[in-house]
């Protein structure tokens, strides 16, 4: 591992940054495509060298990282060049021809400025250049932070970036926590922070002291839902694929498994098949756990379990080789379930669904839901209950790779989102501007003081009101009624309702009418 950035490299580089985004150079579209391919050749030509640092920090198969990291990265910088010019153009308000054009208003994507991206180990590459690739396309300037515990991945990336990307404004610097800790304590225009929960509370409460905007891609006990209802092979096979994968340090992996007692044993069964199957050219085709503290964290969780161990194998402390292991019968006061376990190791709780739901809402909001069945009632009844980052119905991780939806967490899992344009949307400020005419007053010259009482009755809010004493029940029955006559009734009213603000945009009453509504 290569010596960590001094403080005067770091200084250096954060004064630098601050002054070429001051200087107005990362906004120009031209700029943005040109960083953009300079990021997809920074991968395109070294892929072998990328699949090396991962097999040295992971034992990670050349499969996994060209799907995980490799494809990954590259994929998104075609999305973002293919789509820079729509995600980063001006929006008309939504609210008419008319209203548009007497406020002369549209809202702006300015970039926020300055970001620190603090990336995470499990995906060295994708969790550090994708925020980047976002932030590029958003017009800002960078400092990536990689992490130190994937060293080998950390040192290629710090040679890669300053030969590939303009060092006026993409920077990286390493370091350890103490390192961390010190560049926290400046001010960025915005953060991005992918790791655990703890270390997000020491991220946002730096980024408090400074009113600085944060997106935060954490993790959590994700659980998978097994019903009576579900495709039992299909079930295993995937939720002990999510464990196998990268060793089950994904933030989006299966934590545990709930499973309905009358499919359990079955369920249980078939996952030892199918991880036997996953191991059955041999063990290097697996994953390592990245370092001895989360090895023996996790050798220490699974000593404790009062859960029956279902399966496991032969693993090896010092290759760090974690063999899968499920335990069965386990409750949720036992170790497995005090933290998320981020490694191959499979809980099973035998539960109805009831009570898996019950469970899942006593402990903090999940990253992912995965829910397995036919039932299509009982799955949007388990959706309706819950609150996750995002759920995948008889798969796993399909929510977070779906183009143009949003990726990110909530409570605990995290708070903001990216991916596509919702990646652009997070490094930008979204500035309403109007620009309305010069003869305006012609219009609303009665706005200004001395004010005349007699236009008075042009600012009340005008229509039917709300009748007084409707109840809950009213509103359950209405909602009933309403069959598909009844929707489209109701947005035909609407639109009728929208050309009628247009139209009375027309009077100087009217204008009074429409601002005070926007009011």
């Amino acid at each position: 591992m290569s010596a960590y950035t001094s403080r005067e490299a770091f200084e250096d580089s954060y004064k630098t940054l601050f002054a070429t985004f001051a200087s107005g150079r990362t906004k120009s579209l031209a700029w943005r495509r040109w960083q953009l391919k300079q990021a997809y050749w920074l991968v395109e030509d070294n892929e072998d060298r990328i699949n090396e640092a991962l097999k040295k920090d992971l034992n990670r198969h050349r499969f996994e990282s060209m799907l995980g990291d490799i494809s990954a990265v590259k994929g998104d910088v075609l999305a973002h060049l293919k789509h820079i010019d729509e995600w980063t153009a001006d929006e008309a308000l939504d609210a008419g021809f008319l209203a548009r054009y007497f406020t002369g208003g549209k809202i702006r994507k300015d970039p926020l400025g300055v970001s620190l991206i603090i990336g995470a180990w499990n995906f060295p590459f994708a969790l550090a250049l994708q925020p980047m690739i976002a932030a590029i396309t958003a017009g800002c300037c960078v400092m990536i932070k990689p992490s130190e515990l994937a060293s080998a991945s950390q040192d290629l990336l710090a040679e890669l970036i300053p030969k590939y990307m303009d060092q006026s404004a993409v920077r990286i610097v390493t370091g350890g926590p103490q390192e961390t800790s010190y560049i926290l304590e400046k001010r960025f225009n915005h953060i991005f922070f992918t790791g655990s929960s703890k270390i997000a509370k020491f991220v946002a409460a730096a980024a408090a002291k400074h009113l600085t905007p944060t997106v935060l891609e954490l993790g959590g006990q994700g659980p998978g839902i097994v019903t009576k209802s579900a495709d039992i092979e299909l079930a295993a096979k995937r939720i002990t694929f999510a464990k196998f994968q990268n060793a089950g340090q994904i933030c989006l992996s299966v934590n545990h498994v709930f499973a309905e007692p009358e499919i359990a044993d079955q369920l249980v069964e078939r996952m030892k098949y199918w991880n036997a199957q996953y191991l059955s050219k041999g063990n290097d085709v697996m994953c390592r756990v990245v370092n001895d503290r989360n090895y023996g964290r996790l050798q220490g969780l699974l000593d404790k379990t009062s859960g029956k161990v279902a399966y496991t194998g032969v693993s090896d402390p010092a290759s760090r080789f974690f063999h899968p292991t499920i335990v069965d019968n386990v409750t949720m006061d036992d170790s497995l379930l005090s933290e998320e376990l981020f490694g191959p190791i499979c809980p099973v709780i035998r539960a109805s669904v009831d009570e898996a739901v019950a469970s899942i809402n006593r402990l903090p909001e999940p990253l992912a839901i995965y829910i397995f069945g036919k039932d299509q009632q009982v799955i949007d009844d388990i959706i309706h209950r819950t609150l996750s980052g995002g759920v995948t119905v008889n798969n796993v991780f399909f929510h977070a790779g779906m183009p143009s939806a949003p990726f990110g967490g909530v409570g605990d899992s995290g708070q903001g989102a990216y991916h596509g344009r919702h990646g652009v949307d997070a490094f930008v400020h979204r500035r309403a501007v109007s620009q309305p005419p010069s003869w305006i007053d012609r219009l609303m010259g009665f706005m200004y003081a001395p004010y005349d009482d007699k236009y008075i009755g042009w600012l009340a809010t005008k229509g039917k009101g709300i009748k007084r004493g409707t109840t809950l029940e009213d509103e359950e029955r209405a909602l009933g009624q309403t069959g598909l006559a009844g929707k489209l009734l109701s947005s035909g009213a609407l639109a009728v309702a929208v050309g009628a603000v247009g139209w009375a945009a027309l009077t100087a009453q009217g204008q009074s009418r429409v601002a005070a509504a926007w009011r």
